[in-house]
């Protein structure tokens, strides 16, 4: 029987709620249930009826707006403001899905061309390619379980989210709408569990699709492991680079460098975090962005006045710690910053020109520091923002459009975002990584095809 366990506050450890944490019995039966509800085709949700329940998730989620923002700020530790918008930005991944039902459809296969093809006509249709196991991260626990989760319920897979267990109520309360929105039993479950209970899902031969983001040394791992036939999506972190032209708008950037990297104490899998800035202007953009951090307001994220809210545990804020200790070590000058506030937040810090061989210049911080080099020639610089083994999504700054294009061209970015942060996204653009970063697409409408099969009909016909 499910034991429990409590969630707590990353910011002061107060607990905010309790959640089953389940067996690996319960696994085993939840992933029993998924695979028993797929292989009944005759019982298998009509297009209609997904698009009448993901409507009536709308309204449900829609009437609760306030009630899901704290779930996910007290959990999760984003700051108020931000964890709205995030339940906002997560009703219209919702909206996004019915919307893309309409156009999810196959096509005509020629026929005909041949003697031996004539008196034929062919046609593509969509299936749902099995049951999804989903294995969510802690940084958007609102918004990620429904990326996972409702393009598996559109499409038509029985879905299993096995939420971070940090974060794991925001995963839950969407799976519990769901089912007041209509869903059946089987078709959309979560599951709290230890990692045996998530290696099982994840790699059991009912698995036909299995969802990660998390950090590459699991996801990789799991990848490995997972069934053949098994369809896998992976989305790890980068350690995103930005290139500033001599060029740029130095006053309209420096907004946009805050946002991308202090948003949620830059615990983003495309945080900036490497600024390459020309040497003519490296200290007139290094000093304006430190301004700017030195005066983000750092605390309680339920607090709608914060701005950057805790790390999501003690541990993260003492690895920051010895992260940017080593780079002062090794020579970096501290801008802003550089200390711990308390046990559960860091100050915003920018650090300029740390060594190479420094940790914070060659890994995915996952904290609220921003490293800034200065570089001379263009091409050096995109050479360094693309030496680590991580591609993800990059940036430039400029108001050359060559200078641009070059940048789109050259760095090894799976998106190039051209005068904003590499934080940007919208939920129906295609999102992840490459190399070390990851394999597949999100964006619901992405991940809406890729949980699909495509099935061919041929027919043969006298009269064609």
């Amino acid at each position: 029987m499910s034991s429990t366990i409590e969630v707590t506050s990353p910011y002061d450890d107060s607990v905010v709620g309790t959640v089953p944490f389940n067996t690996q019995e319960e696994v085993e039966a939840a992933l029993d249930l998924a695979h028993k509800t797929f292989l009944d085709r005759k019982n298998w949700i009509p297009r209609y009826k997904r698009v009448e329940i993901l409507e009536k998730l709308v309204e449900i989620m829609s009437s609760q707006v306030e009630d899901l923002t704290k779930l996910c700020a007290s959990e999760g530790g984003k700051p108020y403001v931000d964890s709205k918008v995030e339940v906002l930005r997560a009703i219209n991944s919702v909206k996004l899905a019915i919307e893309h039902l309409g156009v999810y459809e196959g096509k005509e296969i020629s026929m005909g061309q041949t003697p031996t093809s004539a008196n034929r006509i062919a046609y593509t249709f969509k299936e749902p390619i099995g049951v999804a196991v989903a294995i969510s991260a802690f940084n958007h626990p609102m918004n990620l379980a429904i990326g996972q989760v409702i393009p598996a319920v559109a499409v038509g897979c029985p879905v299993i989210i096995r939420p971070a267990t940090q974060t794991p109520m925001s995963a839950l309360k969407v799976v519990e709408m769901l089912k007041e929105a209509g869903l059946p039993e089987g078709w959309a479950q979560g599951i709290v569990c230890d990692r045996k209970g998530s290696e099982y899902l994840a790699t059991s031969p009912k698995t036909s699709f299995l969802t990660f983001i998390g950090s590459a040394s699991v996801g990789w791992y799991l990848s490995s492991k997972v069934a053949p036939g098994t369809r896998v999506a992976l989305e790890h972190g980068g350690v995103a680079p930005v290139i500033v032209a001599k060029d740029a708008d130095i006053d309209a950037m420096i907004p946009d460098l805050a946002k991308g990297g202090f948003y949620h104490a830059g615990q983003v899998c495309i945080s900036v975090q490497r600024v390459f800035v020309h040497e003519s202007i490296v200290d007139e953009v290094a000093t304006k962005l430190a301004a700017v951090a030195s005066k983000l307001v750092v605390g309680n994220q339920l607090d709608p006045k914060t701005e950057v809210g805790p790390l999501v545990n003690n541990g993260e804020v003492d690895r920051v710690e010895e992260w940017v200790n080593e780079a002062i070590e090794k020579g970096a000058k501290v801008l802003t910053g550089g200390k711990r506030i308390s046990k559960s937040c860091y100050e915003p810090t920018v650090l300029l020109n740390p060594s190479e061989d420094s940790i914070v210049s060659k890994k995915e911080v996952f904290g609220p520091v921003v490293c800034v080099y200065s570089y001379s020639d263009i091409d050096d610089a995109i050479a360094k923002a693309n030496s680590l083994n991580v591609s993800f999504q990059a940036a430039v700054f400029s108001k050359n459009i060559d200078t641009c294009l070059k940048c789109v061209k050259e760095l090894n970015g799976t998106a190039v975002i051209v005068n904003d942060h590499t934080a940007f996204r919208v939920d129906w653009m295609p999102f992840g990584g490459a190399k070390e970063s990851g394999i597949g697409v999100g964006g619901v409408p992405h991940v809406m095809e890729d949980m699909s099969n495509e099935k061919m009909m041929v027919i043969k016909s006298p009269v064609l």
